[in-house]
Protein backbone atom coordinates (compact mmCIF):
# COMPACT_ATOMS: atom_id res chain seq x y z
CA UNK A 1 0.00 0.00 0.00
CA UNK A 2 1.08 3.32 -0.54
CA UNK A 3 -0.11 6.08 1.42
CA UNK A 4 -0.49 10.14 1.47
CA UNK A 5 -0.89 11.95 4.84
CA UNK A 6 0.36 9.09 6.91
CA UNK A 7 2.33 11.72 9.42
CA UNK A 8 -1.34 13.14 10.29
CA UNK A 9 -3.97 12.45 12.33
CA UNK A 10 -6.27 10.21 10.04
CA UNK A 11 -3.22 8.93 8.46
CA UNK A 12 -0.96 7.19 11.61
CA UNK A 13 -4.84 5.10 12.72
CA UNK A 14 -4.81 3.97 8.62
CA UNK A 15 -0.81 3.44 9.28
CA UNK A 16 -1.45 1.30 12.71
CA UNK A 17 -4.27 -0.48 12.05
CA UNK A 18 -2.86 -1.60 7.99
CA UNK A 19 0.45 -3.28 10.08
CA UNK A 20 -1.92 -4.88 12.32
CA UNK A 21 -3.41 -6.63 9.06
CA UNK A 22 -0.17 -7.68 7.44
CA UNK A 23 -0.42 -4.83 5.59
CA UNK A 24 3.83 -3.26 3.96
CA UNK A 25 3.09 0.30 3.94
CA UNK A 26 4.78 2.82 1.94
CA UNK A 27 4.09 6.15 3.54
CA UNK A 28 5.15 9.81 2.29
CA UNK A 29 6.73 11.98 4.87
CA UNK A 30 8.47 15.50 4.38
CA UNK A 31 10.66 14.82 7.17
CA UNK A 32 12.58 11.68 8.94
CA UNK A 33 10.33 9.42 11.01
CA UNK A 34 11.31 6.94 13.51
CA UNK A 35 11.45 3.18 12.02
CA UNK A 36 8.73 1.03 12.29
CA UNK A 37 8.05 -2.55 11.37
CA UNK A 38 6.25 -2.78 7.93
CA UNK A 39 6.30 0.91 6.85
CA UNK A 40 8.59 2.44 5.17
CA UNK A 41 9.02 5.97 5.02
CA UNK A 42 9.57 7.97 1.73
CA UNK A 43 10.77 11.23 1.86
CA UNK A 44 9.32 13.90 -0.45
CA UNK A 45 6.19 15.73 -0.97
CA UNK A 46 3.02 16.05 -3.45
CA UNK A 47 4.98 18.47 -5.29
CA UNK A 48 7.89 16.55 -5.81
CA UNK A 49 7.22 14.06 -8.58
CA UNK A 50 10.60 11.89 -7.91
CA UNK A 51 9.31 11.02 -4.54
CA UNK A 52 6.13 9.86 -5.77
CA UNK A 53 6.89 7.40 -8.12
CA UNK A 54 9.41 5.84 -4.79
CA UNK A 55 6.33 5.76 -3.07
CA UNK A 56 3.87 3.72 -5.94
CA UNK A 57 6.97 1.41 -6.32
CA UNK A 58 5.40 -2.55 -6.36
CA UNK A 59 1.95 -0.73 -4.46
CA UNK A 60 -1.19 -2.23 -5.66
CA UNK A 61 -3.21 0.62 -3.84
CA UNK A 62 -2.77 4.43 -2.95
CA UNK A 63 -5.37 5.39 -0.10
CA UNK A 64 -4.54 9.18 -0.99
CA UNK A 65 -5.62 10.86 2.73
CA UNK A 66 -3.37 14.42 2.12
CA UNK A 67 -4.89 17.15 1.93
CA UNK A 68 -5.03 20.66 3.00
CA UNK A 69 -7.74 22.07 6.02
CA UNK A 70 -6.91 25.64 6.46
CA UNK A 71 -5.30 27.66 4.05
CA UNK A 72 -5.83 31.50 3.84
CA UNK A 73 -7.09 31.59 0.07
CA UNK A 74 -7.56 29.68 -2.54
CA UNK A 75 -4.29 29.72 -4.44
CA UNK A 76 -3.90 27.55 -0.89
CA UNK A 77 -6.78 24.52 -1.04
CA UNK A 78 -5.82 24.30 -5.04
CA UNK A 79 -2.13 23.50 -4.02
CA UNK A 80 -2.70 20.55 -1.60
CA UNK A 81 -6.50 19.34 -2.49
CA UNK A 82 -6.26 19.32 -6.28
CA UNK A 83 -2.65 19.87 -7.48
CA UNK A 84 -1.67 17.43 -5.20
CA UNK A 85 -4.14 14.61 -6.25
CA UNK A 86 -3.79 15.22 -9.56
CA UNK A 87 0.39 14.82 -9.31
CA UNK A 88 -0.50 11.62 -6.95
CA UNK A 89 -2.91 10.14 -9.58
CA UNK A 90 -0.08 10.51 -12.54
CA UNK A 91 1.92 9.05 -10.21
CA UNK A 92 -0.46 5.80 -9.22
CA UNK A 93 -1.03 5.29 -13.41
CA UNK A 94 2.21 5.76 -14.38
CA UNK A 95 3.43 3.03 -11.64
CA UNK A 96 0.74 0.79 -12.79
CA UNK A 97 -1.57 0.70 -9.35
CA UNK A 98 -4.53 -0.80 -9.75
CA UNK A 99 -6.56 0.80 -6.83
CA UNK A 100 -7.17 4.41 -5.65
CA UNK A 101 -9.10 5.20 -2.21
CA UNK A 102 -9.52 8.74 -1.69
CA UNK A 103 -10.56 10.92 0.92
CA UNK A 104 -12.40 13.76 0.47
CA UNK A 105 -14.64 15.72 2.49
CA UNK A 106 -18.63 16.25 2.99
CA UNK A 107 -17.99 19.89 2.02
CA UNK A 108 -17.43 18.84 -1.30
CA UNK A 109 -20.73 17.84 -1.73
CA UNK A 110 -21.90 21.77 -1.33
CA UNK A 111 -18.94 23.39 -2.91
CA UNK A 112 -20.15 26.88 -3.21
CA UNK A 113 -20.38 27.06 0.05
CA UNK A 114 -16.49 27.64 1.27
CA UNK A 115 -12.94 27.55 -0.95
CA UNK A 116 -12.29 24.04 1.16
CA UNK A 117 -14.98 22.48 -0.32
CA UNK A 118 -14.50 23.42 -4.12
CA UNK A 119 -11.16 22.49 -3.89
CA UNK A 120 -12.00 19.01 -2.70
CA UNK A 121 -14.97 18.76 -5.01
CA UNK A 122 -12.34 19.53 -7.53
CA UNK A 123 -10.19 16.77 -6.18
CA UNK A 124 -13.16 14.32 -6.97
CA UNK A 125 -13.32 15.45 -10.81
CA UNK A 126 -9.53 14.82 -11.11
CA UNK A 127 -10.34 11.33 -9.24
CA UNK A 128 -13.45 10.04 -10.72
CA UNK A 129 -11.94 11.20 -14.74
CA UNK A 130 -9.27 9.23 -13.96
CA UNK A 131 -8.81 5.49 -15.26
CA UNK A 132 -8.20 3.76 -12.21
CA UNK A 133 -10.40 1.85 -9.96
CA UNK A 134 -11.30 4.65 -7.46
CA UNK A 135 -13.44 5.07 -4.59
CA UNK A 136 -14.07 8.26 -2.97
CA UNK A 137 -14.69 8.56 0.57
CA UNK A 138 -16.70 11.70 1.93
CA UNK A 139 -16.23 11.78 5.84
CA UNK A 140 -18.30 13.75 7.91
CA UNK A 141 -16.13 15.60 10.96
CA UNK A 142 -13.29 13.18 11.74
CA UNK A 143 -12.34 12.56 16.13
CA UNK A 144 -10.74 11.01 18.33
CA UNK A 145 -7.49 10.54 19.92
CA UNK A 146 -4.58 12.15 18.80
CA UNK A 147 -7.06 15.11 17.00
CA UNK A 148 -6.51 19.05 17.43
CA UNK A 149 -9.53 20.56 15.48
CA UNK A 150 -12.32 20.03 18.16
CA UNK A 151 -10.06 20.80 20.97
CA UNK A 152 -11.70 24.06 21.15
CA UNK A 153 -14.90 22.46 22.08
CA UNK A 154 -14.19 20.23 24.95
CA UNK A 155 -12.14 23.60 26.41
CA UNK A 156 -15.43 25.86 25.74
CA UNK A 157 -17.59 22.79 27.04
CA UNK A 158 -15.64 22.48 30.37
CA UNK A 159 -16.40 26.10 30.84
CA UNK A 160 -20.17 25.39 30.44
CA UNK A 161 -20.51 27.00 27.35
CA UNK A 162 -20.86 26.11 23.85
CA UNK A 163 -20.97 28.76 20.68
CA UNK A 164 -22.93 26.56 18.04
CA UNK A 165 -23.62 27.33 14.76
CA UNK A 166 -27.55 28.02 13.53
CA UNK A 167 -29.56 25.30 14.20
CA UNK A 168 -28.84 22.34 12.25
CA UNK A 169 -28.12 18.13 12.13
CA UNK A 170 -24.62 16.98 12.18
CA UNK A 171 -22.70 13.19 12.75
CA UNK A 172 -19.20 12.61 13.30
CA UNK A 173 -17.37 9.07 12.56
CA UNK A 174 -14.51 8.34 14.85
CA UNK A 175 -10.57 7.77 13.73
CA UNK A 176 -10.53 4.33 13.77
CA UNK A 177 -13.88 3.53 12.25
CA UNK A 178 -12.86 5.72 9.46
CA UNK A 179 -9.59 4.03 8.87
CA UNK A 180 -10.80 0.79 9.50
CA UNK A 181 -13.14 1.53 6.58
CA UNK A 182 -10.32 3.10 4.26
CA UNK A 183 -8.49 -0.50 4.56
CA UNK A 184 -11.09 -2.30 3.76
CA UNK A 185 -11.86 -0.58 0.51
CA UNK A 186 -7.97 -0.62 -0.23
CA UNK A 187 -8.55 -4.55 0.37
CA UNK A 188 -11.85 -4.32 -2.03
CA UNK A 189 -12.43 -3.47 -5.43
CA UNK A 190 -15.59 -2.60 -6.61
CA UNK A 191 -17.80 0.06 -8.30
CA UNK A 192 -16.33 3.24 -8.90
CA UNK A 193 -18.38 5.69 -6.57
CA UNK A 194 -18.64 8.27 -4.07
CA UNK A 195 -19.35 7.17 -0.25
CA UNK A 196 -20.28 9.57 2.48
CA UNK A 197 -19.42 8.27 6.27
CA UNK A 198 -20.57 9.18 9.32
CA UNK A 199 -21.36 7.09 12.61
CA UNK A 200 -25.00 6.80 11.64
CA UNK A 201 -26.16 9.52 14.98
CA UNK A 202 -27.39 11.94 13.41
CA UNK A 203 -28.02 15.16 15.92
CA UNK A 204 -28.18 18.68 16.55
CA UNK A 205 -25.64 20.60 17.34
CA UNK A 206 -27.35 21.06 20.80
CA UNK A 207 -27.20 17.58 21.28
CA UNK A 208 -23.71 17.57 20.09
CA UNK A 209 -22.74 19.90 22.37
CA UNK A 210 -24.69 18.57 25.19
CA UNK A 211 -22.48 14.76 24.91
CA UNK A 212 -19.13 16.94 24.72
CA UNK A 213 -20.44 18.72 28.23
CA UNK A 214 -21.30 14.70 28.98
CA UNK A 215 -17.54 13.88 28.02
CA UNK A 216 -15.55 16.45 30.52
CA UNK A 217 -18.11 16.19 33.01
CA UNK A 218 -19.85 19.84 32.99
CA UNK A 219 -23.28 20.78 32.07
CA UNK A 220 -23.13 22.90 28.90
CA UNK A 221 -25.17 25.84 27.90
CA UNK A 222 -25.52 25.42 23.53
CA UNK A 223 -25.49 28.54 22.32
CA UNK A 224 -26.33 29.18 18.49
CA UNK A 225 -24.77 32.18 16.85
CA UNK A 226 -26.55 33.99 13.50
CA UNK A 227 -24.32 33.14 10.35
CA UNK A 228 -22.97 36.60 10.71
CA UNK A 229 -21.64 36.53 14.27
CA UNK A 230 -20.10 33.53 13.57
CA UNK A 231 -18.18 35.05 10.45
CA UNK A 232 -17.45 37.87 12.55
CA UNK A 233 -15.91 35.22 15.55
CA UNK A 234 -13.76 33.80 12.64
CA UNK A 235 -12.48 37.59 12.30
CA UNK A 236 -11.31 37.61 15.81
CA UNK A 237 -10.12 33.92 15.92
CA UNK A 238 -7.92 34.76 12.93
CA UNK A 239 -7.30 38.37 14.86
CA UNK A 240 -5.73 36.48 17.95
CA UNK A 241 -4.54 33.00 17.02
CA UNK A 242 -3.29 33.88 12.90
CA UNK A 243 -2.78 31.08 11.20
CA UNK A 244 -3.58 29.31 14.32
CA UNK A 245 -6.55 29.98 14.27
CA UNK A 246 -9.36 27.07 14.22
CA UNK A 247 -12.40 28.91 13.12
CA UNK A 248 -11.35 30.53 10.01
CA UNK A 249 -13.68 32.82 8.01
CA UNK A 250 -13.96 29.88 5.31
CA UNK A 251 -14.84 27.13 8.13
CA UNK A 252 -17.24 29.75 9.26
CA UNK A 253 -19.68 29.48 5.81
CA UNK A 254 -19.71 25.97 5.32
CA UNK A 255 -20.39 25.26 9.40
CA UNK A 256 -23.56 27.31 8.70
CA UNK A 257 -24.99 25.11 6.54
CA UNK A 258 -27.81 22.65 8.07
CA UNK A 259 -26.95 19.33 7.37
CA UNK A 260 -23.75 17.30 7.61
CA UNK A 261 -24.79 14.13 8.12
CA UNK A 262 -24.13 11.63 5.08
CA UNK A 263 -26.68 10.70 2.64
CA UNK A 264 -27.94 7.60 3.27
CA UNK A 265 -28.15 6.64 -0.46
CA UNK A 266 -23.98 6.72 -0.13
CA UNK A 267 -23.23 4.86 3.09
CA UNK A 268 -21.40 2.44 2.44
CA UNK A 269 -22.25 -1.61 2.21
CA UNK A 270 -23.24 -3.10 5.58
CA UNK A 271 -21.38 -6.31 4.72
CA UNK A 272 -18.01 -3.94 4.51
CA UNK A 273 -18.10 -1.85 6.81
CA UNK A 274 -20.29 -0.55 9.98
CA UNK A 275 -19.47 1.99 12.61
CA UNK A 276 -18.65 0.84 16.12
CA UNK A 277 -17.96 3.20 17.70
CA UNK A 278 -20.94 5.09 19.27
CA UNK A 279 -20.42 9.18 19.76
CA UNK A 280 -20.68 9.24 23.12
CA UNK A 281 -18.02 6.79 23.88
CA UNK A 282 -15.91 8.38 21.11
CA UNK A 283 -15.68 11.39 22.26
CA UNK A 284 -15.32 10.26 26.22
CA UNK A 285 -12.27 8.79 24.91
CA UNK A 286 -11.27 11.56 23.09
CA UNK A 287 -11.84 13.76 26.54
CA UNK A 288 -9.67 11.05 28.43
CA UNK A 289 -7.44 11.38 25.55
CA UNK A 290 -6.79 15.21 25.77
CA UNK A 291 -6.66 14.99 29.53
CA UNK A 292 -4.01 12.43 29.30
CA UNK A 293 -1.76 14.72 27.04
CA UNK A 294 -2.20 17.67 29.57
CA UNK A 295 -4.78 19.38 26.41
CA UNK A 296 -7.85 19.61 28.57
Amino acid sequence: MALTGGTGFVGRRVIAQAVGQGWHVRALTRRAQPAEPNVSWVRGALDKADSLTELVAQADVVVHVAGVVNAPDMAGFTAGNVTGTRAMLDAALAGGVRRFVHVSSLSAREPQLSTYGASKRAGEDLVAASDLDWTIVRPSGVYGAGDTEMRDMFRMAQMGLALLPPPGKVALVAVDDLARLLLALADNEGPRTILEVDDGNPMSHAELARLIGDAVGQRVLPMHLPAKLLRIGAKLDRTFRGTAAKLTEDRARYLAHPDWTADPARRPDRRLWEPRIATARGLADTAAWYRAHGLL
